[in-house]
């Protein structure tokens, strides 16, 4: 039996507009294995990447309590939740927030900074991410030179960079055509299956929703449905 990676226990989240409160989640709670490739679906708004956020450590629940491995990350000041985050998770966004005057390795570099590594070691390691994906032969290519499925791969080069365990993605193919999204649906199951990497993925997409080993549904904040995809 697989270990629990991910344990969210009686998450609510709301946010504040003016005088009013905003509930986004209520009383959610989810578990989700090591090694497990998880789809997020739902409508606009039903809180689906509030939920990636939180587990992410983008964001911190109302109340309630997350644990990630044996970490509550709840329980970290903001400090030490951006150290945690760049040591445990890997990024991936539907655009693709690449830097447009740096690399594509120096790209894949930056969560590299953060850490002691030399300049040598950061080159290193980057290289090895890019041909993971594919684009080695690309290193030193700007975004600009790039096509929308290349910028998505340096970005999932990125992510994967500083090894970490957990991948979260929101609309990861989202501005892709069905071709490209395709490819890289398949890069990112080759990461879970043969990498050992855990993703969450958020989307809207019942065809990107296949490749994740199983989906839960969102409505309102809540989990109405789980589902083998």
């Amino acid at each position: 039996m697989s270990d629990t990676l991910i344990e969210v226990s009686n998450v609510s989240k709301i946010y504040q507009r003016g005088k009013m409160d905003v509930p986004v989640l209520e009383s959610l709670n989810l578990t989700v294995d090591q090694g497990d490739f998880l789809a997020l679906m739902g409508p606009s708004g039903s809180g689906k990447t509030t939920l990636l956020n939180l587990i992410g450590g983008l964001d911190v629940p109302t109340s309630g309590s997350i644990r990630i491995g044996s970490e509550n990350i709840d329980q970290l000041s903001q400090g030490q939740l951006a150290t945690w985050r760049s040591r445990n998770v890997g990024f991936v966004f539907q655009f693709y927030n690449l830097l447009p005057v740096l690399t594509a390795s120096k790209n894949v570099e930056l969560p590299l900074l953060l850490t002691g590594l030399s300049g040598k070691e950061r080159k290193k390691r980057a290289q090895a991410a890019l041909s993971v994906v594919g684009l080695e032969d690309r290193a030193n290519h700007r975004p600009a030179e790039l096509s929308g499925g290349q910028e998505q791969r340096v970005a999932i080069a990125r992510a994967i960079v500083s090894d970490p365990e957990l991948l979260v993605c929101d609309e990861p193919t989202g501005d892709l055509d069905r071709t490209t999204a395709d490819e890289i649906l398949e890069l990112i199951q080759l990461l879970n299956k043969d990498y050992g990497k855990t993703v969450l993925m958020v989307t809207h997409d019942p065809k990107a929703a296949d490749h994740a080993s199983h989906s839960l549904h969102l409505d309102k904040g809540r989990l109405i449905e789980a589902q083998p995809a």
